[in-house]
């Protein structure tokens, strides 16, 4: 580690226990609920993933840095509040990097800590759940950290949506180049599937796989109403990831509510989308006590599984859910719960996880297929 790096900075959670550190990226002071992440990879999909927007990321790989930062796997413009890491490097050696980790960290205004045992932190967390803090390189004593906290709303409650969503709508033209993008397994049509996407958090990834399955995508802001996304005669609609608490997501749950009651046009939803299906259905959600962060979560039911991407911290209620109107499809398989459900008689389903592989596994792939499906049954 380059001893320039090595200035004092320290993490204040909200029970009071403070970890001493050192800081590097942006300096200066940031506040969020402290969240961590096991995946080993995909450390730069992960930061700009709009879902983590509020939140402080706590990676439990030891090392983050080493392959620096590239111009082509950012998920948005959205970032964490800031990021803890056991080590990082200030060295970058990859054949797609463009930038220094710690230079774009600095750019993006994203305060980092390390030198933490970063073990401890997470055996806080999965003890006592996920809580609020602060990291800072500022002189700050322990007592005005631990206002600043109770100054903070907890999660619960909050509609991040409205704040990472777009503001204006736009059309989605790019695609994923993939080994495993082989067009002959996909259904064909002579036609482009118009696909109306709901802006709750969006990664590009998702967009990216929509069009790679022959789909044209229109995004919409997270507050659009029925009648924009009916005047444009989408033939699927699709439900986006997205930040905070999904009960406060008053809009899109109203939204879903009409759609399913409308018709019969396909819709998809994932993450945040999936959490607003289910409490537009009549079900309820609840807060987990440290949420789904990584990339290797199972995910299935019958003996079929599949290995996901996932980061969120609610979950739907399942003795919620009518048995008469919805089926549940896919359960976690680490705690059971609810990670996929599908409307009966309708073509609506949607998954609690991110099946985009931005990063991650692509095991999941096969939902973006199962969409254009129905859409092509419609056509």
């Amino acid at each position: 580690m380059i001893s320039q790096y090595k200035k004092n900075a320290k993490l204040v959670l909200s029970n009071g226990i403070v970890f001493p550190g050192f800081y590097f990226g942006a300096s200066g002071t940031a506040i969020g609920e402290i969240v961590f992440n096991t995946g080993m990879t995909g450390y730069q999909e992960v930061i700009t993933d709009p879902s983590y927007h509020g939140q402080i990321l706590t990676f439990t790989y030891p090392e983050i840095g080493n392959t620096g930062i590239n111009f082509e796997d950012s998920e948005s413009n959205i970032h964490v509040k800031g990021i803890i890491v056991r080590n990082f490097s200030s060295n970058n050696s990859n054949w797609r990097s463009e930038k220094n980790f710690n230079q774009w960290l600095v750019e993006k205004k994203i305060v980092g800590l390390y030198g933490i045992d970063t073990r401890a932190l997470v055996k806080i967390l999965r003890s006592n759940g996920s809580m609020n803090g602060v990291i800072t390189s500022e002189n700050k004593t322990v007592e005005s950290c631990l206002k600043i906290i109770q100054d903070t709303p907890k999660m619960e409650g909050l509609n991040l949506s409205k704040v990472v969503s777009t503001q204006q709508q736009y059309l989605w033209k790019s695609h994923t180049k993939t080994f495993f993008d082989l067009r002959k397994k996909y259904p064909k049509s002579s036609k482009k599937f118009k696909v109306i996407a709901i802006d709750f958090g969006i990664k590009n990834s998702i967009l990216n796989r929509l069009v790679s399955h022959g789909c044209e995508v229109l995004v919409l802001p997270s507050r659009t109403s029925l009648k924009d996304v009916l005047s444009n005669k989408p033939d699927g609609i699709f439900f986006s990831n997205g930040p905070g608490d999904p009960s406060a997501v008053s809009e899109g749950i109203e939204l879903a509510k009409s759609l399913i009651e409308y018709g019969e046009i396909p819709m998809f939803g994932i993450c945040l989308g999936h959490q607003i299906f289910g409490l537009a259905l009549g079900g309820a959600t609840y807060k987990l006590s440290f949420g789904h962060r990584g990339l290797n979560h199972p995910c299935g039911e019958n003996n079929r599984i599949e290995i996901t991407s996932q980061n969120h911290g609610f979950a739907i209620d399942p003795n919620s859910l009518s048995k008469d109107m919805v089926r549940i499809t896919h359960y976690n398989l680490n705690d059971n719960t609810v990670a996929g459900i599908e409307v009966k008689n309708k073509p609506i389903f949607s998954v609690q996880y991110h099946p985009e592989a931005g990063p991650g596994p692509h095991d999941s792939d096969y939902l973006f297929k199962k969409f254009v499906s129905l859409m092509l049954e419609r056509c």
